[in-house]
Protein backbone atom coordinates (compact mmCIF):
# COMPACT_ATOMS: atom_id res chain seq x y z
CA UNK A 1 0.00 0.00 0.00
CA UNK A 2 0.94 3.57 -0.51
CA UNK A 3 3.32 5.07 2.53
CA UNK A 4 0.46 6.23 4.92
CA UNK A 5 -2.60 5.65 2.69
CA UNK A 6 -5.44 5.91 4.72
CA UNK A 7 -8.39 3.08 5.10
CA UNK A 8 -11.65 4.42 4.80
CA UNK A 9 -14.60 2.50 4.85
CA UNK A 10 -17.42 3.20 2.05
CA UNK A 11 -19.95 3.90 4.53
CA UNK A 12 -18.51 7.19 5.43
CA UNK A 13 -18.48 8.11 1.52
CA UNK A 14 -22.18 8.09 1.10
CA UNK A 15 -23.86 11.56 0.70
CA UNK A 16 -20.24 12.91 1.14
CA UNK A 17 -19.95 16.00 -1.15
CA UNK A 18 -17.06 16.58 -4.15
CA UNK A 19 -15.64 19.80 -5.16
CA UNK A 20 -14.03 20.91 -7.71
CA UNK A 21 -10.05 22.63 -7.08
CA UNK A 22 -11.78 26.30 -5.89
CA UNK A 23 -13.74 24.72 -3.89
CA UNK A 24 -17.13 24.69 -5.37
CA UNK A 25 -19.33 21.83 -4.35
CA UNK A 26 -20.42 19.80 -7.66
CA UNK A 27 -22.47 17.14 -6.21
CA UNK A 28 -22.55 14.23 -3.86
CA UNK A 29 -21.21 10.90 -3.54
CA UNK A 30 -24.19 8.20 -4.34
CA UNK A 31 -22.21 4.85 -5.13
CA UNK A 32 -18.57 3.77 -5.78
CA UNK A 33 -18.23 2.14 -8.91
CA UNK A 34 -15.71 -1.45 -8.54
CA UNK A 35 -14.67 -3.95 -11.48
CA UNK A 36 -14.61 -7.15 -9.31
CA UNK A 37 -11.75 -9.93 -10.23
CA UNK A 38 -11.34 -13.12 -11.24
CA UNK A 39 -10.89 -15.42 -7.68
CA UNK A 40 -10.11 -13.92 -4.36
CA UNK A 41 -8.06 -10.45 -5.86
CA UNK A 42 -9.49 -7.36 -4.35
CA UNK A 43 -11.30 -5.48 -6.87
CA UNK A 44 -10.26 -2.61 -8.39
CA UNK A 45 -12.07 1.48 -7.88
CA UNK A 46 -12.94 2.48 -11.01
CA UNK A 47 -14.56 5.40 -10.13
CA UNK A 48 -17.96 6.87 -8.32
CA UNK A 49 -21.24 7.48 -8.91
CA UNK A 50 -21.63 11.38 -8.30
CA UNK A 51 -25.43 13.37 -8.43
CA UNK A 52 -25.70 16.68 -9.71
CA UNK A 53 -27.85 19.55 -7.86
CA UNK A 54 -29.86 18.83 -11.04
CA UNK A 55 -30.42 15.27 -9.67
CA UNK A 56 -28.65 13.80 -12.77
CA UNK A 57 -26.12 11.29 -11.73
CA UNK A 58 -22.52 10.70 -13.69
CA UNK A 59 -19.82 8.39 -13.25
CA UNK A 60 -16.40 10.60 -11.91
CA UNK A 61 -13.47 8.74 -12.67
CA UNK A 62 -10.92 8.25 -10.59
CA UNK A 63 -7.86 9.82 -12.70
CA UNK A 64 -10.71 12.50 -11.95
CA UNK A 65 -9.86 12.82 -7.90
CA UNK A 66 -7.26 14.23 -6.35
CA UNK A 67 -8.39 13.71 -3.10
CA UNK A 68 -10.31 11.56 -0.86
CA UNK A 69 -10.76 13.19 2.94
CA UNK A 70 -12.51 13.11 5.75
CA UNK A 71 -16.43 14.33 4.85
CA UNK A 72 -15.18 15.22 1.08
CA UNK A 73 -14.00 14.54 -2.02
CA UNK A 74 -11.75 16.67 -4.29
CA UNK A 75 -11.77 16.55 -8.07
CA UNK A 76 -9.96 17.73 -10.86
CA UNK A 77 -13.22 19.91 -11.68
CA UNK A 78 -13.27 18.28 -15.73
CA UNK A 79 -16.65 16.62 -15.12
CA UNK A 80 -18.47 14.35 -18.20
CA UNK A 81 -22.47 15.55 -16.91
CA UNK A 82 -23.80 12.52 -19.28
CA UNK A 83 -25.56 10.17 -17.48
CA UNK A 84 -24.22 7.46 -15.42
CA UNK A 85 -24.72 4.17 -17.37
CA UNK A 86 -23.24 0.79 -15.20
CA UNK A 87 -21.49 -1.36 -17.61
CA UNK A 88 -21.44 -5.47 -17.37
CA UNK A 89 -18.09 -5.75 -15.78
CA UNK A 90 -18.89 -2.95 -13.30
CA UNK A 91 -20.94 -3.65 -9.64
CA UNK A 92 -22.15 -0.78 -7.99
CA UNK A 93 -20.74 -1.06 -3.93
CA UNK A 94 -23.80 0.26 -2.15
CA UNK A 95 -26.64 -1.21 -4.62
CA UNK A 96 -24.67 -4.54 -4.95
CA UNK A 97 -22.02 -5.48 -2.26
CA UNK A 98 -23.54 -4.31 0.93
CA UNK A 99 -26.14 -6.80 3.06
CA UNK A 100 -24.44 -9.43 0.64
CA UNK A 101 -24.26 -13.15 2.02
CA UNK A 102 -20.67 -14.53 1.79
CA UNK A 103 -19.06 -17.19 3.18
CA UNK A 104 -15.47 -16.89 5.23
CA UNK A 105 -12.89 -19.24 3.10
CA UNK A 106 -11.54 -20.64 6.44
CA UNK A 107 -14.60 -21.79 8.70
CA UNK A 108 -17.30 -22.13 5.89
CA UNK A 109 -19.56 -19.87 8.01
CA UNK A 110 -22.09 -17.23 6.20
CA UNK A 111 -21.75 -13.89 7.12
CA UNK A 112 -23.68 -10.30 6.20
CA UNK A 113 -21.19 -7.60 4.82
CA UNK A 114 -22.08 -4.61 6.43
CA UNK A 115 -19.20 -2.65 5.50
CA UNK A 116 -16.00 -2.54 2.89
CA UNK A 117 -13.01 -0.55 3.12
CA UNK A 118 -11.10 1.07 -0.01
CA UNK A 119 -7.51 1.83 0.59
CA UNK A 120 -4.69 3.87 -2.29
CA UNK A 121 -1.95 1.87 -4.02
CA UNK A 122 1.24 3.35 -4.81
CA UNK A 123 0.26 4.05 -8.43
CA UNK A 124 -2.76 6.35 -7.37
CA UNK A 125 -5.05 3.20 -8.02
CA UNK A 126 -7.45 2.09 -5.04
CA UNK A 127 -8.82 -1.40 -4.49
CA UNK A 128 -11.29 -2.47 -2.57
CA UNK A 129 -8.93 -4.73 1.06
CA UNK A 130 -11.44 -5.33 3.80
CA UNK A 131 -14.90 -6.28 4.73
CA UNK A 132 -16.55 -5.70 7.50
CA UNK A 133 -18.85 -8.91 8.02
CA UNK A 134 -21.23 -9.75 10.85
CA UNK A 135 -22.02 -13.69 12.16
CA UNK A 136 -25.36 -14.88 12.26
CA UNK A 137 -28.82 -15.23 10.18
CA UNK A 138 -29.78 -12.47 8.09
CA UNK A 139 -32.77 -10.87 9.02
CA UNK A 140 -34.56 -11.18 12.69
CA UNK A 141 -33.28 -11.20 15.77
CA UNK A 142 -29.34 -11.61 14.24
CA UNK A 143 -29.50 -8.27 11.67
CA UNK A 144 -28.33 -5.47 14.02
CA UNK A 145 -28.76 -6.14 17.58
CA UNK A 146 -26.73 -9.81 17.81
CA UNK A 147 -23.96 -11.75 16.10
CA UNK A 148 -20.50 -11.03 16.48
CA UNK A 149 -18.89 -8.18 13.66
CA UNK A 150 -15.35 -8.60 12.36
CA UNK A 151 -13.20 -7.41 9.89
CA UNK A 152 -11.33 -9.53 7.38
CA UNK A 153 -9.17 -9.40 4.28
CA UNK A 154 -10.96 -9.49 0.96
CA UNK A 155 -9.17 -12.68 0.06
CA UNK A 156 -11.17 -14.30 3.28
CA UNK A 157 -14.53 -14.42 1.97
CA UNK A 158 -16.33 -15.91 -0.68
CA UNK A 159 -19.37 -15.19 -2.72
CA UNK A 160 -18.78 -11.77 -4.87
CA UNK A 161 -16.12 -12.67 -6.70
CA UNK A 162 -15.98 -13.98 -10.15
CA UNK A 163 -15.68 -17.63 -10.53
CA UNK A 164 -12.53 -19.11 -12.19
CA UNK A 165 -14.46 -21.52 -14.38
CA UNK A 166 -16.89 -18.64 -15.15
CA UNK A 167 -17.15 -17.44 -18.87
CA UNK A 168 -17.47 -13.80 -20.38
CA UNK A 169 -15.26 -10.82 -21.15
CA UNK A 170 -14.35 -10.37 -17.29
CA UNK A 171 -12.37 -13.72 -16.93
CA UNK A 172 -10.15 -13.38 -20.35
CA UNK A 173 -9.53 -9.77 -19.51
CA UNK A 174 -8.56 -11.02 -15.72
CA UNK A 175 -5.65 -13.40 -17.16
CA UNK A 176 -4.42 -10.48 -19.22
CA UNK A 177 -5.01 -7.72 -16.61
CA UNK A 178 -0.95 -7.34 -16.22
CA UNK A 179 -0.24 -7.16 -19.65
CA UNK A 180 1.20 -4.03 -20.70
CA UNK A 181 -1.22 -1.87 -23.52
CA UNK A 182 0.70 -3.24 -26.80
CA UNK A 183 0.26 -6.82 -25.24
CA UNK A 184 -2.87 -6.68 -24.68
CA UNK A 185 -3.90 -4.97 -28.11
CA UNK A 186 -1.57 -8.02 -29.90
CA UNK A 187 -4.25 -10.71 -27.70
CA UNK A 188 -7.04 -8.35 -28.78
CA UNK A 189 -6.04 -8.21 -32.74
CA UNK A 190 -5.84 -11.77 -32.95
CA UNK A 191 -9.39 -12.28 -31.65
CA UNK A 192 -12.52 -12.51 -33.80
CA UNK A 193 -14.54 -9.71 -34.14
CA UNK A 194 -16.72 -10.83 -32.23
CA UNK A 195 -14.61 -11.73 -29.24
CA UNK A 196 -12.77 -8.01 -29.61
CA UNK A 197 -16.12 -6.03 -29.64
CA UNK A 198 -16.92 -8.17 -26.06
CA UNK A 199 -13.55 -7.10 -24.69
CA UNK A 200 -13.59 -4.26 -25.24
CA UNK A 201 -16.65 -3.54 -23.74
CA UNK A 202 -15.83 -4.76 -20.98
CA UNK A 203 -12.33 -2.69 -20.32
CA UNK A 204 -12.79 0.16 -18.70
CA UNK A 205 -12.03 4.19 -20.62
CA UNK A 206 -8.80 4.53 -19.62
CA UNK A 207 -7.29 0.28 -20.46
CA UNK A 208 -9.61 1.18 -24.00
CA UNK A 209 -7.74 4.21 -24.79
CA UNK A 210 -4.13 2.67 -23.75
CA UNK A 211 -4.74 -0.63 -25.94
CA UNK A 212 -6.50 1.32 -28.72
CA UNK A 213 -3.42 3.48 -29.18
CA UNK A 214 -1.17 0.28 -29.72
CA UNK A 215 -3.98 -1.38 -32.37
CA UNK A 216 -3.90 -1.59 -35.89
CA UNK A 217 -6.16 1.37 -37.75
CA UNK A 218 -8.43 -0.76 -39.10
CA UNK A 219 -8.74 -2.79 -35.40
CA UNK A 220 -9.14 0.79 -34.30
CA UNK A 221 -11.90 1.74 -36.67
CA UNK A 222 -13.47 -1.71 -35.98
CA UNK A 223 -13.72 -1.00 -32.21
CA UNK A 224 -14.73 2.61 -32.41
CA UNK A 225 -17.21 1.74 -34.58
CA UNK A 226 -19.17 -0.66 -32.26
CA UNK A 227 -19.44 1.30 -29.10
CA UNK A 228 -22.29 3.51 -28.57
CA UNK A 229 -21.65 6.87 -29.63
CA UNK A 230 -21.10 8.95 -26.07
CA UNK A 231 -18.94 6.22 -25.00
CA UNK A 232 -16.51 6.37 -28.14
CA UNK A 233 -16.10 10.32 -27.72
CA UNK A 234 -15.41 9.25 -24.10
CA UNK A 235 -12.92 7.16 -24.95
CA UNK A 236 -10.91 9.32 -27.59
CA UNK A 237 -10.91 12.29 -25.04
CA UNK A 238 -9.19 9.57 -22.42
CA UNK A 239 -6.82 8.93 -25.45
CA UNK A 240 -3.26 10.56 -26.08
CA UNK A 241 -4.28 13.53 -28.37
CA UNK A 242 -2.45 12.81 -31.79
CA UNK A 243 -3.46 9.20 -31.48
CA UNK A 244 -7.43 10.61 -31.17
CA UNK A 245 -6.72 13.31 -33.65
CA UNK A 246 -5.10 10.31 -36.11
CA UNK A 247 -8.32 8.15 -35.15
CA UNK A 248 -10.67 10.52 -36.21
CA UNK A 249 -8.98 11.64 -39.21
CA UNK A 250 -9.97 8.46 -40.73
CA UNK A 251 -13.81 8.21 -40.15
CA UNK A 252 -16.10 9.23 -42.55
CA UNK A 253 -16.59 13.33 -42.06
CA UNK A 254 -19.85 13.14 -40.76
CA UNK A 255 -19.13 10.64 -38.08
CA UNK A 256 -16.42 12.93 -37.35
CA UNK A 257 -18.06 15.67 -36.64
CA UNK A 258 -20.96 13.93 -34.71
CA UNK A 259 -18.16 12.54 -32.10
CA UNK A 260 -15.83 15.24 -32.03
CA UNK A 261 -19.69 17.08 -30.96
CA UNK A 262 -20.39 15.00 -27.82
CA UNK A 263 -16.52 15.51 -26.85
CA UNK A 264 -15.46 18.42 -24.12
CA UNK A 265 -14.94 21.42 -25.83
CA UNK A 266 -11.43 22.20 -24.97
CA UNK A 267 -10.85 18.09 -26.05
CA UNK A 268 -12.47 18.30 -29.53
CA UNK A 269 -10.79 22.03 -30.01
CA UNK A 270 -7.03 20.05 -30.12
CA UNK A 271 -8.17 17.46 -31.56
CA UNK A 272 -9.20 19.85 -34.39
CA UNK A 273 -6.08 21.71 -34.45
CA UNK A 274 -4.26 18.35 -34.74
CA UNK A 275 -6.46 17.24 -37.90
CA UNK A 276 -5.59 20.31 -39.59
CA UNK A 277 -1.53 19.32 -39.99
CA UNK A 278 -0.40 16.84 -42.52
CA UNK A 279 -0.06 13.74 -40.99
CA UNK A 280 3.78 13.02 -41.73
CA UNK A 281 4.90 16.28 -41.01
CA UNK A 282 5.89 17.84 -36.80
CA UNK A 283 2.30 19.26 -36.16
CA UNK A 284 0.28 15.84 -37.15
CA UNK A 285 3.00 13.41 -35.05
CA UNK A 286 2.85 16.45 -31.85
CA UNK A 287 0.88 15.53 -28.57
CA UNK A 288 -0.65 19.36 -26.95
CA UNK A 289 0.19 17.66 -23.48
CA UNK A 290 4.02 18.57 -22.55
CA UNK A 291 4.42 19.59 -19.09
CA UNK A 292 4.59 23.16 -19.18
CA UNK A 293 5.93 25.64 -16.76
CA UNK A 294 6.40 29.42 -16.77
CA UNK A 295 9.87 30.74 -15.22
CA UNK A 296 9.24 31.77 -12.17
CA UNK A 297 8.75 27.76 -11.41
CA UNK A 298 11.27 25.65 -9.47
CA UNK A 299 13.20 22.90 -9.62
CA UNK A 300 10.77 21.37 -7.36
CA UNK A 301 7.89 22.07 -8.74
CA UNK A 302 9.19 20.60 -11.84
CA UNK A 303 10.03 17.55 -10.35
CA UNK A 304 6.25 17.26 -9.01
CA UNK A 305 4.81 17.52 -12.59
CA UNK A 306 7.61 14.99 -13.76
CA UNK A 307 6.17 11.86 -11.16
CA UNK A 308 3.09 11.78 -12.49
CA UNK A 309 2.72 7.90 -13.40
CA UNK A 310 0.40 8.95 -16.01
CA UNK A 311 3.11 10.69 -18.06
CA UNK A 312 4.58 8.28 -20.70
CA UNK A 313 8.86 8.14 -20.13
CA UNK A 314 8.95 10.31 -23.38
CA UNK A 315 7.27 13.41 -21.80
CA UNK A 316 8.82 12.95 -18.50
CA UNK A 317 11.96 13.28 -20.03
CA UNK A 318 11.67 17.38 -19.74
CA UNK A 319 9.89 20.11 -19.45
CA UNK A 320 9.14 23.54 -21.14
CA UNK A 321 9.80 26.51 -19.92
CA UNK A 322 6.99 29.54 -21.47
CA UNK A 323 5.10 32.50 -21.09
CA UNK A 324 1.21 32.33 -19.59
CA UNK A 325 -0.79 30.98 -20.75
CA UNK A 326 0.32 27.77 -19.81
CA UNK A 327 -2.13 25.36 -22.26
CA UNK A 328 -1.07 24.86 -25.86
CA UNK A 329 -0.79 27.21 -27.66
CA UNK A 330 1.56 28.63 -25.14
CA UNK A 331 2.91 32.20 -24.78
CA UNK A 332 6.41 32.74 -25.96
CA UNK A 333 8.34 29.64 -25.93
CA UNK A 334 11.63 30.42 -23.66
CA UNK A 335 13.44 26.65 -23.68
CA UNK A 336 13.59 23.21 -22.41
CA UNK A 337 14.76 21.45 -19.02
CA UNK A 338 15.94 18.07 -19.11
CA UNK A 339 15.21 15.59 -16.35
CA UNK A 340 18.84 14.88 -15.54
CA UNK A 341 19.36 19.26 -15.06
CA UNK A 342 16.38 18.67 -12.80
CA UNK A 343 18.36 16.12 -10.34
CA UNK A 344 21.10 18.47 -10.49
CA UNK A 345 20.09 21.50 -9.41
CA UNK A 346 18.64 22.48 -5.71
CA UNK A 347 14.80 22.38 -5.54
CA UNK A 348 14.65 25.92 -4.95
CA UNK A 349 16.47 26.87 -8.29
CA UNK A 350 13.73 28.59 -10.79
CA UNK A 351 13.46 26.67 -14.28
CA UNK A 352 14.09 29.80 -16.14
CA UNK A 353 17.35 30.30 -15.29
CA UNK A 354 18.57 26.91 -16.24
CA UNK A 355 17.07 26.23 -19.61
CA UNK A 356 18.80 24.61 -22.44
CA UNK A 357 17.91 27.12 -25.68
CA UNK A 358 20.63 26.24 -28.11
CA UNK A 359 18.63 23.81 -30.16
CA UNK A 360 16.18 25.26 -32.50
CA UNK A 361 12.72 23.97 -31.90
CA UNK A 362 10.90 22.05 -34.94
CA UNK A 363 8.27 23.89 -37.00
CA UNK A 364 5.15 22.43 -37.49
CA UNK A 365 5.00 21.61 -41.06
CA UNK A 366 8.74 19.83 -40.64
CA UNK A 367 8.46 16.91 -42.45
CA UNK A 368 9.27 13.23 -41.33
CA UNK A 369 12.64 13.08 -42.23
CA UNK A 370 13.56 16.24 -40.96
CA UNK A 371 12.01 15.02 -37.35
CA UNK A 372 13.68 11.65 -37.52
CA UNK A 373 17.04 13.30 -38.14
CA UNK A 374 16.61 15.63 -35.49
CA UNK A 375 16.19 12.99 -33.59
CA UNK A 376 18.89 10.89 -34.40
CA UNK A 377 21.46 14.10 -34.26
CA UNK A 378 20.70 15.55 -31.05
CA UNK A 379 19.63 12.36 -28.66
CA UNK A 380 16.74 13.13 -28.17
CA UNK A 381 13.42 11.40 -26.96
CA UNK A 382 10.95 14.64 -27.29
CA UNK A 383 11.20 18.21 -29.09
CA UNK A 384 9.09 20.87 -28.77
CA UNK A 385 6.82 22.35 -31.40
CA UNK A 386 6.88 26.10 -31.80
CA UNK A 387 5.11 28.52 -34.53
CA UNK A 388 6.34 32.05 -36.43
CA UNK A 389 4.52 33.41 -33.20
CA UNK A 390 7.20 31.73 -31.07
CA UNK A 391 4.12 29.66 -29.14
CA UNK A 392 4.74 26.04 -27.97
CA UNK A 393 2.28 24.11 -30.08
CA UNK A 394 3.02 20.62 -28.73
CA UNK A 395 5.96 18.06 -28.12
CA UNK A 396 6.89 14.83 -30.73
CA UNK A 397 7.68 12.00 -28.68
CA UNK A 398 10.18 9.52 -30.56
CA UNK A 399 7.76 6.52 -30.63
CA UNK A 400 4.98 8.86 -32.67
CA UNK A 401 8.26 9.04 -34.80
CA UNK A 402 8.86 5.13 -34.73
CA UNK A 403 4.89 4.66 -35.35
CA UNK A 404 5.56 6.50 -38.67
CA UNK A 405 9.19 4.96 -39.59
CA UNK A 406 8.21 1.42 -39.00
CA UNK A 407 6.09 -0.83 -41.96
CA UNK A 408 2.48 -0.38 -41.38
CA UNK A 409 2.08 -4.15 -39.71
CA UNK A 410 4.91 -4.33 -37.43
CA UNK A 411 2.48 -4.30 -34.64
CA UNK A 412 1.42 -7.49 -35.79
CA UNK A 413 5.19 -8.94 -35.41
CA UNK A 414 6.22 -10.47 -31.53
CA UNK A 415 9.63 -8.61 -30.07
CA UNK A 416 10.29 -11.67 -27.79
CA UNK A 417 13.72 -12.65 -27.70
CA UNK A 418 14.30 -16.14 -26.06
CA UNK A 419 16.36 -16.82 -22.99
CA UNK A 420 19.83 -17.54 -23.90
CA UNK A 421 19.70 -16.13 -27.58
CA UNK A 422 21.41 -12.85 -28.55
CA UNK A 423 20.34 -10.14 -31.10
CA UNK A 424 22.41 -12.41 -33.80
CA UNK A 425 21.11 -15.48 -33.21
CA UNK A 426 23.72 -16.63 -31.39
Amino acid sequence: MAAGAPRIFVSHLSGVAVFDPNGDQVGRVRDLVVMLRVGRKPPRMLGLVVELPTRRRIFLPMTRITGIQSGQVLSTGVLNVRRFEQRPTERLVFGELLDRRVTLVETGEEVTVLDLSVQQLPRRDWEIDRVFVRKGRKGGAFRRAKGETLTVEWSDVTGFSLEEHGQGAENLLATFEQLRPADLANVLHHLSAKRRAEVAAALDDERLADVLEELPEDDQIEILGKLAEERAADVLEAMDPDDAADLLGELPEEDKERLLSLMQPSDAADMRRLMAYEEHTAGGLMTTEPIVLRPDATVADALARVRNPDLSPALAAQVYVCRPPDDTPTGKYLGTVHFQRLLRDPPYTLVGSIIDDDLQPLEPDAALPVVAGFFAAYDMVAAPVVDEAGSLLGVVTVDDVLDHLLPEDWRETEYHLEEGVGADGA
